[in-house]
């Protein structure tokens, strides 16, 4: 096998591997912080928990059929390459629930709900980043608003914030104001750490690539079409052959520059690539949300 096969055999390990942590640091997260101390958090775990009081369900078994089925819909009308993305995950964070809920008992952790909160929200955005960090998903709760998006045009950022505001409310109804305040400290911990670890030997939160391709139109269409980025051709000439080429110049967010790499490789791996850091952006997408941000 070449060298070229065996470096991308390696990334597709690292990849996995990462998945497969990132998806036990989320159960742990939800095992020994979320579901005992009822947090209200953001995705499957926290609306378990909302879901308790009023249908006195076991929690791990609710998050995992909810992942789950989840998995399957969000295949059926987001494409097969959402299922591909996020199968993985989708498979292992059930077996690691079930399997830590019968280990977090007899490891009992008792600090204040405040501070398992925090936990949760840092084990979980944790756990999330690595898995994103690999292009991949945990699916689960962001399914509803990419569905959503997808048919009926709203936008992603506004999707999450419908579906977590649903959580919180039934949190409230369930288990008062108070309850729901701790679960924001998970919601901004996850978030934090999620961001972290994205940005984590990235430099900034945006990458500037130059892209010069024999292959830029197909590139280019993939770009547009999968990430929903703009590009901007240059007209470029070649210091050797003299001969007039098309240059891509596109500007993504940290956490989709490993996407864009993984494009630009299978369409091309023999494209020239360019990467630096990009700050102060201002558009869509930076300085106001485009539909994947």
């Amino acid at each position: 096998m070449s060298k070229e096969g065996n470096k991308i055999d390696m990334k597709k390990l690292i990849n996995v591997l990462f998945v497969v942590t990132g998806t036990f640091i989320l159960a742990i997260s939800v095992e020994f912080f979320i579901l005992p101390y009822h947090i209200l958090s953001g995705g499957v775990a926290g609306v378990a928990v909302a879901f308790e009081p009023f249908f006195h369900l076991d929690e791990t078994l609710v998050a995992n059929t909810l992942t789950l089925a989840l998995l399957i819909v969000g295949t059926l009308i987001l494409g097969k390459q959402f299922g591909i993305d996020t199968i993985l995950s989708s498979f292992c964070y059930p077996v690691f629930t079930t399997a830590l809920s019968y280990v977090a008992p007899m490891i009992p952790i008792h600090i204040e709900p405040f501070l398992a909160s925090l936990y949760a929200g840092l084990l979980g955005g944790v756990g999330i980043g690595l898995v994103m960090r690999a292009g991949a998903s945990t699916g689960g709760m962001d399914v509803p608003p990419l569905i959503a998006h997808k048919l009926f045009g709203v936008k992603v950022a506004t999707g999450v914030m419908v579906t977590d505001g649903i959580t919180v409310l039934l949190g409230v109804l369930a288990y008062g104001i108070d309850a729901a305040l701790i679960g924001l400290i998970s919601v901004f911990a996850s978030g934090i750490a999620i961001d972290k670890i994205l940005s984590l030997g990235a430099g900034s939160n945006a990458k500037s690539v130059t892209i010069i391709s024999e292959k830029w139109k197909e590139i280019a269409d993939v770009i547009m079409r999968d990430m929903d980025r703009g590009i901007t051709f240059l007209s470029g000439e070649g210091g050797y052959q003299m001969d007039k080429k098309k240059v891509i110049l596109c500007v993504v967010s940290a956490k989709q520059y490993s996407q864009l790499v993984e494009i630009i490789n299978q369409i091309d791996d023999r494209a020239f690539t360019i990467t630096t850091d990009a700050s102060d952006m201002h558009g869509e997408g930076f300085t106001y949300p485009s539909a994947t941000i």
